[in-house]
């Protein structure tokens, strides 16, 4: 059954984007990680105008993170302090980055640079989650201990200092705005929630302890893919809620199912599982910006 997307400006079966939705949600279920980094390819594949996936689907990132960011409260596992610093941070970085979108769009470059964007992030984390995945099943099978995942460097004695109770850190405040300024342009460029890049910057870089990185990068993510949704709609018109719906409602029901199957998989072999399917997807994309393309010319209109 097919319907039309009035953003998009085409048309595409209605089973097909609750499908894809639902298998970005199973895979959100399964590893624990937004799907907004794989959602964007795959909406790309499809037909879907890489500017409209992109902000498309900053909108999904918003339903999503709210209704985890609500259970982590209730657990005590989310540093508010923390969450606001890369929030301002995130806020800046997001609006800069929808400014920068919008220029590129109309140099024509926007779908260039986000196929290029996406080549290079999944091929580097593919290749990071395969990586740790099997050191630690290594690791875990030599019964050898585990790495420290923090250390002190040059970046600790910054200035501008501030106090997190919460996490048990004092560090410059310019540690987590620089990360959430970075981190909000990823998701006005790519249509990401940035979890997958903050959890580990948050763990590695500011040494925040692992129980309230989760509940944090929530909490800044719903402010910063709500700005970039806005912003998007406002500024760009790239937005289609018809298609945001759909996909919301197959990443629902495929999210319960998901969470169903994680806890049967050991944590190590999801791991590189799904650096493989990160790896795949950078790979088809990689593909499609050297391949010859079917049409060599194409007749548009200037907005």
């Amino acid at each position: 059954m097919q319907i039309y997307l009035p953003i998009a400006e085409l048309s595409l079966d209605v089973f097909l984007l609750l499908g894809l939705g639902g298998l970005i949600g199973l895979l959100t279920g399964i590893f624990g990680v937004g799907g907004g980094f794989l959602m964007t390819p795959l909406l790309i594949f499809i037909g879907v105008p890489p500017a409209i996936a992109v902000a498309t689907q900053a909108n999904n990132v918003v339903a999503s993170s709210v209704s985890g960011v609500l259970a982590h409260f209730q657990r005590g596992n989310v540093d508010v302090k923390m969450g606001v610093v890369l929030l301002i941070g995130g806020l800046a970085g997001s609006t800069a980055g929808v400014s920068l979108f919008r220029i590129l769009r109309d140099l024509g470059q926007i779908d260039l640079v986000i196929n290029l964007s996406y080549v290079i992030l999944l091929g580097s984390l593919g290749v990071l989650l395969m990586w740790e995945g099997g050191l630690a099943l290594l690791r875990r099978r030599r019964r050898l201990p585990s790495r420290k995942l923090h250390q002190h460097t040059w970046v600790h004695g910054l200035p501008f200092k501030m106090r997190f109770r919460r996490s048990r850190l004092y560090i410059s405040s310019l540690l987590p705005l620089t990360v959430g300024f970075v981190v909000g342009v990823l998701a006005a460029i790519m249509g990401i929630g940035g979890g997958f890049l903050l959890v580990p910057a948050m763990i590695y870089i500011l040494g925040m302890p692992t129980a309230v990185v989760i509940g944090t990068s929530l909490f800044q993510i719903i402010f910063v893919a709500a700005n970039v949704t806005f912003l998007q709609a406002v500024q760009n018109q790239t937005v289609d809620i018809v298609l945001a719906l759909l996909l919301l409602l197959g990443g629902v029901v495929g999210a319960q199912y998901g969470g169903r199957l994680a806890s049967r998989l050991p944590g190590d072999a999801m791991r590189i599982m799904l650096g493989l399917i990160v790896l795949l997807t950078g790979a088809r994309l990689f593909y499609d910006l050297i391949s010859v393309p079917p049409d060599l010319y194409s007749i548009g209109v200037a907005s």
